[in-house]
């Protein structure tokens, strides 16, 4: 095993091609094919599933792409130190729930660490690719919440990964809606209100079920519903259908203007939203700023 392989490993999974993977590393692609294969029979563990359409990584994959990246940041320390000579390299990332406050939080981060050389790493993403990020040490932190729903489920998965999930702050479940949508002017709402309406939720990929669901009461029947992986469509589904979603309240309204509002949900469920990361793992100085800068958006309520 050599660093050269590690580097393939990481440009194959980030393209998700060995053919595109091999252009960007101006090799051929029976080249990296054969380097792919040379270290998956030294290691013994399949990294890639192969098929028509690309290359995705297997759950060892994913697991051998957290420990190479790690590796190849290592040396780029000791060359930046030892060999250039140049400021060390600033690294941290973040996995989160589809949250905006998140990104507000990180953006405030880089604002006040953006030295002169950095690499920070932010990816919303679906519940369970938060907890093999961490895990995988892709990213420091995840970003994700815990309710009576799915706690249980959770936490033994966090427990399997070795993973320890701190609350931040509790919110209430709201509703989020358009300004003119006819529910707009309700002080509070209960679920049956909004039958009528299209439901929005997150695509969790392979782990659709209500324990990874981003939205409370997923597991309700609903006559209309649109999964959707984008937050920036999440808003234009409200704004063009009528349609509705359930999350935490916490929306900033000068991300668009008075077009979307927060309409509290009457119903027995609270969402306690925290970060997990790896157990006996210290925060770092990074972890510790954007965990304050998170707390700057916690509920005036909770």
């Amino acid at each position: 095993m050599n660093l050269q392989q590690l580097k393939y490993v990481i440009a194959t999974a980030e393209a998700g091609s060995i053919t595109k993977a091999a252009g960007q590393l101006f090799i051929s692609q029976p080249s990296l094919s054969n380097a792919i294969k040379d270290l998956e029979a030294e290691t013994g563990t399949v990294l890639f599933v192969r098929s028509r359409n690309g290359v995705t990584l297997t759950k060892e994959g994913m697991e051998f792409l957290g420990y190479a990246r790690q590796v190849l940041q290592q040396m780029e320390l000791l060359e930046d130190k030892y060999v250039v000579a140049q400021p060390r390299k600033t690294r941290f990332g973040v996995s989160t729930q589809h949250y905006t406050f998140t990104e507000n939080a990180f953006v405030g981060l880089v604002q006040r660490f953006g030295q002169e050389r950095y690499e920070f790493y932010f990816n919303e993403a679906g519940t369970h690719q938060i907890l093999e990020d961490v895990k995988n040490r892709i990213s420091d932190l995840g970003i994700l919440y815990l309710s009576d729903e799915n706690e249980a489920v959770l936490r033994k998965t966090m427990e399997e990964y070795g993973l320890e999930f701190i609350p931040l702050f509790s919110a209430k479940p709201h509703v989020f809606l358009q300004r003119n949508h006819p529910l707009a002017q309700k002080q509070t709402l209960k679920l049956a209100e909004l039958e009528p309406y299209p439901r929005l939720n997150f695509v969790q990929g392979s782990y659709e079920s209500s324990y990874y669901a981003e939205e409370l009461f997923s597991t309700l029947p609903a006559d209309k519903e649109i999964r959707i992986n984008d937050r920036g469509a999440i808003v234009n589904f409200m704004l063009g259908l009528n349609a509705y979603t359930i999350s935490s309240g916490i929306f900033p309204k000068y991300l668009h203007g008075d077009n979307i509002i927060a309409v509290s949900l009457d119903e027995p469920e609270r969402m306690e939203i925290g970060y997990i990361h790896l157990e006996k793992q210290p925060l770092s100085e990074l972890g510790a700023v954007y965990i304050r800068e998170l707390k700057k958006y916690a509920p005036v309520e909770s």
